[in-house]
């Protein structure tokens, strides 16, 4: 029988405006895994949008060197699979609460770096990444390049991992151990008003049933309600 045993984040850790050439950054930390998440912004837009007066946002993702117990080369990180399939979904995931005509014919640019890799980097990734663009967003408006009033955020934004055991154990925010011995492994992207962004789901041995899909989706709302709590005491 499924059962939630864990729903609760590792150790949450925001620290932001990490670097000042930055609009907005932030260092996320989910346990042992940190990433740096910056956003910078351009003054214009790709060439598929000129002349439509809409903003654009697009995300990159890497790893660092020795963000691993081994070290990989660079070319082999940029040029990987799976940097590029987390990069999109950082990207889709950030449009999907932002409202891009109230951003103006502009373009955030998001970069996440992996600096210590413990499970979790696309979930803290997306986490910090949002929080970076948020805190982007407020120096625009200070700034006045973009109208107070503008609602370009349309709500907030986080995701979690989470892992089902054989025995049926549900488990959010999963370490490199964890992650690596569990069943089925879970990304969740959602927004605080607890609408679905995206759900990334695998058996990695045994087939799960809808009902222990629901109990995981149960446990990364829950998780993920902490993580809100704690953006808004940054943000507001």
């Amino acid at each position: 029988m499924a059962k939630i045993e864990r729903a609760t984040m590792r150790e949450l850790v925001f620290k932001t405006d990490v670097n000042p050439y930055a609009t907005g950054s932030v260092e996320v930390s989910f346990g042992q895994t940190k990433v740096l998440c910056t956003a910078s912004v351009e003054e214009s837009v790709p060439p598929f949008l000129r002349d439509k007066n809409v903003g654009w946002l697009t995300a990159e993702y890497y790893m660092l060197p020795m963000s691993t117990h081994t070290r990989s080369r660079r070319d082999k990180c940029l040029s990987s699979g799976r940097t590029h399939e987390i990069q999109r979904l950082i990207g889709r995931s950030l449009r999907a609460v932002v409202d891009l005509s109230a951003l103006g014919p502009r373009t955030l640019m998001i970069d996440c770096d992996v600096l210590v890799a413990d499970g979790g980097t696309r979930t803290a990734s997306i986490t910090g990444a949002f929080l970076a663009m948020a805190l982007a967003v407020k120096k625009l408006k200070k700034e006045g390049r973009v109208k107070e009033e503008a609602k370009i955020i349309l709500d907030y934004l986080a995701a979690v991992s989470v892992g089902l055991r054989e025995d049926g154990g549900i488990l959010v925010d999963l370490n490199y151990q964890e992650d690596s011995s569990i069943s089925t492994d879970m990304n969740i992207v959602m927004t605080k008003a607890k609408k679905i962004v995206e759900v990334q789901a695998a058996a990695e041995k045994v087939p799960f049933t809808s009902q222990e899909l629901q109990l995981a989706l149960e446990a990364g709302e829950k998780a993920l309600s902490g993580i809100f709590k704690k953006m808004e005491e940054i943000l507001l």
